[in-house]
């Protein structure tokens, strides 16, 4: 499989170097202010264009991973790979940032390679790609990844979703802060996926006190309720599993 650009940043590229010329071509009174403008969106579309005109290819294939993307240009043979993990960053502002792929090699690598570390156990990887540069949605690589790479590929985003689903929360003013909110949540699914019973303890602890002690409130945040809602569901969850970790070592 072999994934494609992202036409998108070669379309708003343009779209600034074409914006600029327009404004340089047009008369005004404010002539100083509105050449400075355009000539800084022309920069920024001409930087914008050589980078989205640099070579490009990211093939899945049955004998590894062919890459070759600004920055990185390297052949991944699977017996050099011990884990491609298809993950998707915390929340921004409540905003959901686009899925990445993270490799972790079997041998360690240069310092100057690591860009990443495995979300759940820490170790060293390298950044691959991220997700919004192709048109392929996660599903389509995830289903490519499956099939080529075999247990040597974790797909965390399904793994969360089977661990604790959460749903779409409701943002408005006055609600609680979502970057806590979000990274609470993440602390739940991940201890939940972890399979470790002290970790799904700590992530629950971490929970609670966080809600006796009252969530933070922002001006543009998440709606109280459904939070609450949310964490006491999670809560559930982890303490389902503790249970049943207790009911499996008597």
């Amino acid at each position: 499989m072999e994934l494609r650009r992202n036409r998108g940043a070669r379309a708003l590229a343009l779209a600034c170097v074409l914006g600029g010329v327009i404004l340089l071509a047009y008369p005004s009174d404010r002539a100083l202010l509105r050449t400075i403008i355009a000539l800084g969106a022309i920069a920024l579309g001409a930087v914008a264009l050589v980078s989205a005109l640099r070579p490009f290819r990211f093939g899945i294939h049955a004998d590894g991973l062919s890459i070759r993307r600004p920055g990185l240009r390297r052949e991944f043979r699977w017996a050099e790979v011990d884990t491609v993990v298809l993950d998707e960053p915390p929340r921004r502002d409540g905003y959901p940032t686009p899925p990445r792929l993270l490799l972790v090699p079997v041998q360690a690598m240069p310092r100057e390679l690591v860009t990443a570390r495995h979300p759940l156990d820490g170790r060293p990887a390298i950044e691959l790609l991220v997700l919004d540069q192709v048109r392929e949605q996660p599903e389509q690589v995830s289903e490519a990844l499956t099939r080529h790479a075999g247990d040597r590929f974790v797909d965390l985003l399904a793994r969360r979703r089977a661990a604790f689903a959460v749903p779409d929360i409701t943002v408005g003013l006055r609600g609680y802060a979502m970057d806590r909110v979000d990274r609470l949540l993440r602390r739940g699914q991940d201890a939940l996926l972890s399979g470790d019973a002290a970790a799904r303890q700590a992530a629950r602890g971490e929970i609670e006190r966080a809600t006796a002690a009252g969530l933070p409130r922002a001006q543009r945040g998440y709606n109280s309720v459904q939070v609450d809602t949310v964490l006491n569901a999670l809560l559930a969850a982890l303490s389902d599993q503790q249970s049943t970790d207790r009911e499996t070592a008597t």
